[in-house]
């Protein structure tokens, strides 16, 4: 019989670091995709979820054993990858942003068709980054991450009404940015 995150959760609050560890292995690929999604980054991802569960395990005295484990880290895990990028801006300006999962699917590029792919990512990067810190996460947690209003509000924090409207205004501002690029290639 495999063990709920509950019981995982209390084995570890004993001291038991093998429950702990099997919380990890359980949830870390999730949290290493929303954190990829947010900072567009394989690095700083790595380095968000490390410290999302270092988080957790400091923190797990004050889990509510009545929610989920895993929208507990979907609460930890946006916050640690905006620091992460805040920390890596304080570093060095970069930029570009590495971004994958947002660049055009391509068969056999044509050079105007890979330069398109590199304009569009970067311009959906930038645009990215131009968000408010709860709009982008709404927004990967919702586009991305495919979470109902519901969760994504749990997550945030808010209203399931508040979250739709984050959603919202991060796709308007993404839409304007993009713009350019969209009435261009007509």
């Amino acid at each position: 019989m495999e063990l709920t995150d509950l019981a995982f959760v209390t084995k570890a609050r004993s001291g038991d670091a093998d429950a702990f560890r099997a919380l990890v292995e359980r949830h870390s690929r999730p949290l290493f995709r929303l954190a990829f999604r947010m900072t567009g980054n394989q690095q700083d991802a790595e380095d968000a979820v490390q410290e999302s569960f270092l988080r957790a395990w400091r923190q797990l005295g004050r889990f509510d054993e009545r929610a989920s484990f895993g929208t507990w880290l979907y609460r930890i895990a946006p916050n640690c990858s905006l620091d992460v990028m805040r920390s890596r801006k304080r570093r060095s300006n970069l930029s570009e942003v590495e971004d994958p999962v947002l660049a055009l699917p391509s068969g056999d590029p044509t050079p105007e068709r890979v330069a398109m792919s590199g304009e569009v990512r970067e311009r959906v990067a930038e645009a990215m980054d131009e968000l408010s810190a709860s709009e982008r996460t709404a927004f990967v947690l919702r586009h991305f991450e495919g979470l109902r209003m519901e969760d994504v509000g749990r997550v945030l924090g808010c209203q399931p009404g508040a979250a739709k409207h984050s959603v919202f205004r991060a796709v308007q501002k993404l839409r304007r940015a993009l713009e350019p690029l969209v009435s261009g290639a007509r």
